[in-house]
């Protein structure tokens, strides 16, 4: 796997990103006339166009820089999903009850920030690797601990807690993310369109697993 670059997407050009998640699944006919249906990965796979965000010759440029710094698809970076990019919904302030922790991983006791979609048996839980430093809140059986009493690694999202907890505690979060991602292409058609402006009409970018 190539290095991961801890650099941001421009969020001013992927606030005008089109896009979502991805699933595979695969369906096979039956002879009978009903679907036999797979689920081909576990997690969801988003994908996005942020050429719908360029606005000013200046975009293009970034985009370019950007593109280039990367060498191309080679290495991912973080991006801001302008449609989900909170342990909440977007319009709404972090607290720290939006999510459940994850199961503990190592010790001291560490747990995978994640976010959840849907209730009850058929909900879906998304692992967060990349958490945006200084967002995270932290509360134990709705109390909201000081920062100083859990750390948060923002290049995996595993959280760990300075003291142990009592069994069956309920332990909760909120937090900002991005997406790690690649450009989903080996070349960039960059155009003028007119004085000060430029476009690139496709500019694909796809998330990694890490």
């Amino acid at each position: 796997m190539q290095e991961f670059h801890d650099a941001l997407f421009p969020t001013a050009i992927s606030f005008g990103a089109t896009g979502g998640p991805e699933r595979k699944v695969e369906i096979v006919q039956l002879t009978s006339g009903r679907e036999a249906r797979n689920l081909r990965l576990r997690h969801s796979r988003r994908r996005y166009d942020v050429g719908t965000g360029l606005r000013a010759l200046a975009d293009l440029y970034a985009v370019l820089a950007f593109f280039e710094a990367r060498r191309g698809s080679l290495h991912p970076f973080r991006f801001r999903d302008p449609f989900d990019m909170k342990s909440c919904l977007p319009d709404q302030a972090i607290t720290p009850l939006d999510q459940p922790l994850g199961t503990p991983e190592g010790e001291p006791a560490a747990f995978q920030l994640a976010k959840t979609y849907g209730t009850g048996e058929a909900s879906y839980v998304r692992p967060i690797r990349k958490i945006v430093a200084g967002s995270v809140r932290c509360a134990v059986d709705g109390v909201e601990l000081r920062e100083d009493r859990f750390a948060v690694d923002p290049a995996t999202g595993l959280l760990t807690l300075a003291d142990p907890v009592a069994p069956g505690a309920a332990l909760t979060a909120g937090f900002e993310f991005h997406v790690p991602v690649r450009f989903d292409a080996e070349h960039l058609s960059l155009s003028l369109t007119a004085f000060k402006a430029g476009q690139i009409p496709s500019i694909p970018l796809i998330e990694v697993s890490l």
